[in-house]
């Protein structure tokens, strides 16, 4: 399934030419509350619901719906959900908010959070190490732990999804807008 793409600069020149366009940001609470587009609104990827984002909109005339996430990657799993479910006019924001803030666009900062990619590098490795330890001092099966966390890291570089990730996204601490699944500034 081939996902539409725009970078950060030409999406910003057609809102600033006044022209109709949404972006959803698919970044954890956290992440959003941290930096984002001014432009994007939050629906965390691990509570997106395509029928209802498309519902709440002002039907077939709004336009194409841009997603936009940390560098592209969750943008474009969210874009291929649209897409499954019959919404094809989903657009990815080339490179995410990285590349809208290197390229000098306006962002929303807020409080200072960890990325969801570095927890994810910091739990695997703490694993790795209590496992490697418990194998070496406790008893050799726990080398399996080791193992097991090298194999998700093979399956998440081969299939660009993270079961790690995705549990971690769910953690209170990644949670923060109260009372929805969308937030925004």
């Amino acid at each position: 399934m081939s996902v539409a793409t725009i970078t950060p600069r030409e999406l910003h020149e057609l809102r600033r030419a006044g022209r109709a366009a949404e972006l959803i940001d698919v970044r954890t609470p956290a992440e959003y509350r941290e930096v984002h587009a001014e432009a994007a609104r939050s629906i965390p990827l691990d509570r997106l619901d395509p029928q209802a984002v498309m519902a709440g909109r002002e039907g077939p005339d709004a336009g194409p719906l841009y997603v936009i996430c940390r560098s592209g990657s969750r943008a474009k799993k969210a874009c291929e959900a649209f897409q499954a479910a019959g919404f094809p006019d989903v657009v990815n924001v080339e490179g995410g908010t990285q590349a809208w803030e290197q390229a000098g666009l306006p962002v929303v900062r807020g409080e200072k959070t960890m990325s969801l990619e570095r927890q994810v590098r910091i739990a695997a490795g703490s694993l790795v190490v209590l496992g490697t330890a418990l194998g070496a001092f406790v008893h050799p099966a726990f080398l399996g732990l080791s193992g097991f966390v090298g194999a998700g890291l093979v399956f998440a570089g081969l299939t660009d999804t993270c079961g790690m990730g995705m549990l971690l996204a769910r953690m209170p601490w990644n949670q923060g807008c109260a009372g929805g699944t969308t937030c925004s500034r």
